[in-house]
């Protein structure tokens, strides 16, 4: 049964405890299998046995308190934006006077009016600048679950009350100011944080940009502009130089260069001319071109990109569970510890006086106070405060983000997040050799064949996929229709043409084409009836980078090895000429996993690198797939990472960036473990202001974003 996925834009969340309440209630839905849901890009994810209506995931996030838009992703980050922008502004404009005010209250003469000042202004601040975090706080706690919100609620409401208790003569010291100060920076802080995140987002963005708007339609009256969406298959559509294609198509008039740099990662031109292929989304350089349309919508190239972009980065990885189980219980243990912190400190402030005030002479900030009460406020609100989540919550996602935006850049898609975290590891890359260390583009040097029997031979492995096969099909211009035929993966096609029967594929006796498999060129032998009458000698020219990704994969510890259908003597001559020493020939389709498989059983992660349906078994079976773009369609869906043009150097950046991203991942996990196990203790002891706890917090979330950027 074919499964579902689907992925959508989730709106309301503000912490990594919401992605997970949203995905727990996404994981209800009859007929799902697997969701989840990214906090770094506010997309969720979902794969299922069955169509699931998009009124029904909307119904089941409401349902929890959060949402699902339908609106393009750059229309929502605007209006965040500008949301993000407003609510600023006006948490500072109330709360930069309230500050200055509190500070001549405290260094030059007193003001009597400052509490009903904080009241006001401070309440201004707290409940209407700061009314989303109160909302996402309302939407936890009615849905018996806490957030970063509750904290920040918490922290600021229980602050701003103490201005409430000293106006009604109620002995204690007003945090009114600092609770409107609390709000402001945490605002500040999820300002620039939202825009970092968007920063590392750019490349999926950059290909959003890429979907033309509209399309020159050529019609018996002449070209005529439509909106991009109303093309259909078929058409025939006009691109003028310096315009993008709107669809994918192929050319019917005219040649230009091509840049394909966005799409593909390489920065050269392609040159384009007729019955060439073009991507929708690629760039027109020098000449107009006519191009009929063969695919639109859903089905382009540059679509199916873009979904397969915002999956990966919708997805989770391995070391995820961690972070999540700790995320989960995380907000309630820190509201417990700050209730248990104030009440110990509201017991027994006379008796830990002594220690404060030895430590208040070389930390400021230490309270000075002599109400057991007053401290007992100001440890509550910053243990509160201090806590941060979010940098945890953000450790591996804005990490994933990063690292599947710069593997987009560089010409790979990643379908499976997990391939980032298992690349890194790997020690042994399988390759085939046709289409994968070649270019996968044969041709026909040599035969002995007749013309009647060449355009049968022709004709018969036209119905097959196999790089050798097209090389022979396209031998003659000219073919006829086989209806009996059968094609036996790793050895070759079967087919009755009149009363004969004919094989073309595999020799069964190598040692007669010993001199063309030397030379590195393989033979294709044609039997008729059981007997041999003829063959042909193909020559598939290297891969430009073969040699050089093969060298690369050397210098970073992993051994290269050959895995091939063809016969020895031939993969040998190839596998010199790149470098190989380890080679496999005469492979078939089941043995190619069996390989996989027994590196594995020795210990080794093992990468599998082809471009055939012979090698969609191995490609599945290995830790890391890996799938040349130009391949079938069997190996691509088989595949974890799929380059989309280019060869085999490919395959070093993938796991360049995979060592890279969890570099960067086990960084920010680290330093959001060590700021939580340094900063929770200290607010405890009293020895952190709520306001530094406060810049402390928003400091190491914004931390985590600007380390995973590195990855770029």
């Amino acid at each position: 049964m074919e499964q579902i996925k689907k992925s959508f834009v989730v709106t309301g969340m503000t912490c990594a405890t919401c992605a997970r309440t949203v995905e727990k209630a996404l994981n209800r839905i009859e007929g799902v299998e697997f969701a989840a849901v990214n906090l770094a890009t506010s997309t969720g994810f979902i794969v299922a046995e069955k169509e699931i209506p998009i009124e029904v995931i909307r119904a089941t996030v409401e349902q929890v308190g959060y949402g699902i838009s339908t609106e393009p992703v750059e229309e929502i980050e605007k209006k965040r934006y500008a949301n993000a922008k407003r609510n600023l502004m006006l948490a500072w404009f109330a709360t930069i006077p309230l500050a200055v005010m509190m500070l001549w209250h405290m260094f030059f003469n007193h003001f009597s009016y400052l509490v009903w000042f904080e009241i006001f202004l401070g309440g201004f601040v707290i409940f209407y600048a700061a009314r989303d975090t109160i909302k996402g706080a309302w939407i936890a706690l009615t849905h018996k679950h806490t957030n970063m919100d509750t904290l920040i609620f918490l922290g600021s409401v229980v602050s701003w009350f103490t201005a409430v208790l000293e106006a009604v003569r109620v002995p204690i010291v007003s945090f009114g100011t600092i609770g409107a100060m609390i709000v402001a920076f945490h605002i500040t802080g999820r300002f620039i944080e939202s825009h970092l995140r968007d920063r590392a987002s750019k490349e999926i963005k950059a290909l959003l940009k890429l979907q033309a708007k509209e399309a020159r339609v050529i019609t018996e009256k002449g070209e005529i502009m439509v909106p991009v969406e109303a093309i259909k298959e078929g058409l025939n559509i006009s691109v003028l130089p310096s315009e993008r294609i709107p669809a994918d198509g192929l050319v019917v008039g005219g040649s230009s260069s091509v840049d394909e740099s966005v799409i593909s990662g390489e920065s050269i031109p392609v040159h384009k001319k007729a019955n060439d292929e073009v991507i929708g989304g690629s760039l027109n350089l020098t000449s107009p071109l006519r191009i009929e349309v063969t695919k639109v919508g859903e089905d382009s190239f540059l679509s199916q990109m873009i979904n397969l972009v915002q999956q990966t980065q919708g997805s989770k990885i391995p070391i995820q569970a961690l972070a999540d189980r700790i995320t989960m219980w995380f907000v309630p243990v820190i509201i417990f510890l700050a209730i248990i912190s104030s009440f110990i400190w509201y017991l027994n402030f006379h008796r830990f006086t002594p220690f404060l005030n030895q430590v208040s002479s070389f930390i400021p900030w230490i309270m000075n106070t002599t109400e057991p009460i007053s401290f007992a406020v100001f440890v509550f609100v910053a243990t509160i405060v201090i806590a941060c989540p979010c940098a945890l919550g953000l450790a591996i996602p804005m990490a994933l983000v990063a690292g599947t935006g710069l593997a987009a850049k560089r010409g790979l898609l990643i379908r499976n997040a997990e391939a980032i975290q298992t690349c890194k590891d790997v020690k042994v890359a399988l390759m085939d050799k046709t289409g994968t260390i070649t270019k996968g583009e044969p041709t026909v040097v040599q035969h002995n064949l007749d013309e009647h029997t060449l355009k049968t031979v022709a004709s018969i492995e036209r119905n097959s996929s196999h790089p050798l096969a097209k090389a022979i099909s396209s031998a003659v211009k000219e073919h006829f229709e086989i209806k009996e035929i059968e094609e036996i993966p790793g050895e070759g096609v079967k087919a009755r043409v009149g009363e004969n029967l004919y094989f073309v594929g595999k020799p069964v006796n190598t040692s007669a084409y010993e001199t063309f498999y030397k030379d590195g060129k393989t033979v294709v032998e044609v039997r008729m009836n059981d007997e041999t009458i003829s063959f042909l000698a193909i020559e598939d020219t290297l891969r430009e980078d073969a040699q050089e990704a093969i060298n690369k994969l050397k210098a970073m510890g992993i051994e290269p090895i050959m895995l091939t259908g063809d016969n020895h003597t031939v993969a040998v001559a190839v596998a010199k000429k790149v470098g190989i020493q380890k080679v496999y020939s005469n492979v078939k389709p089941q043995d190619k996993l069996d390989i996989v498989r027994r590196f594995q059983a020795e210990g080794f992660r093992v990468v599998m690198v082809g471009d055939g349906m012979n090698d969609a078994g191995a490609l599945k079976g290995a830790d890391v797939g890996i799938a040349v773009g130009s391949g079938t369609d069997l190996a691509i869906d088989s595949a974890d990472i799929i380059i989309k043009k280019g060869g085999i150097s490919k395959v070093s950046d993938a796991i360049e960036i995979s060592k890279k991203t969890f570099t960067v991942i086990r960084q920010n996990l680290f330093w959001a473990f060590f700021y939580n196990i340094i900063a929770i203790p200290s607010a405890m002891a009293g020895l952190l202001h709520p306001l530094v706890a406060e810049i402390a917090m928003v400091l190491s979330s914004i931390t985590v974003v600007l380390n995973s950027l590195r990855i770029k």
